[in-house]
């Protein structure tokens, strides 16, 4: 267990506490989400920093690094949808994508087609944290600038829908061609 991987296994371990304080209605809530996703979205940075500086990099790290990252922002958009801050059919489309993304992922690999993060879907997952930031801390805290959290979400649904669909129309003819 290296340092990369226990970062990574901080931020697994960070999404049910994030859950719970979401789900739970006490005074501060908004700021505390905040504090647990954005330490959480931070280890996310630093554990591939390390793992590329110190040459750490591991099988297991591969797998649960992307892992992670969904799991914690599918579960904060979930729970984002149960308070009644983002539209339902927005989550889906955003957590559809990343379940479509990696199973064609998964499947390219079982090919032998290595699909790397686009430009897109990078500007995507930016563009998802820092909503999500901006969500969790509210209107009663961000006051006029929360007209930032519907913004950030319409551009989030569509850099989904754009970034899968380039995915698709880059490799799809590579990964349906290949044989294994």
């Amino acid at each position: 267990m290296n340092a990369p991987l226990v970062l990574t296994s901080l931020r697994i371990a960070a999404i049910p506490v994030l859950v719970i304080v979401l789900l739970s209605d006490f005074r501060g809530k908004e700021l505390l989400s905040f504090i647990i996703f954005f330490m959480a979205t931070l280890t996310d940075m630093l554990d591939g920093f390390w793992a590329r500086r110190k040459r750490q990099m591991t099988v297991l790290g591969q797998l649960l690094d992307p892992t992670a990252d969904k799991l914690l922002i599918a579960s904060a958009l979930i729970c984002l949808v149960e308070i009644g801050t983002v539209p339902a059919w927005m989550a889906v489309i955003i957590i559809g994508r990343e379940i479509a993304v990696s199973g064609f992922r998964a499947l390219a690999s079982s090919k032998g087609v290595n699909i790397p993060a686009s430009v897109l879907g990078k500007i995507k997952m930016i563009l998802e944290t820092f909503t999500i930031y901006i969500l969790l801390l509210g209107e009663k805290i961000l006051g006029p600038l929360f007209i930032l959290s519907r913004v950030g979400l319409w551009l989030v649904v569509l850099a989904a829908v754009v970034s899968a669909a380039e995915y698709s129309w880059r490799f799809g003819r590579a990964v349906i061609s290949s044989r294994t």
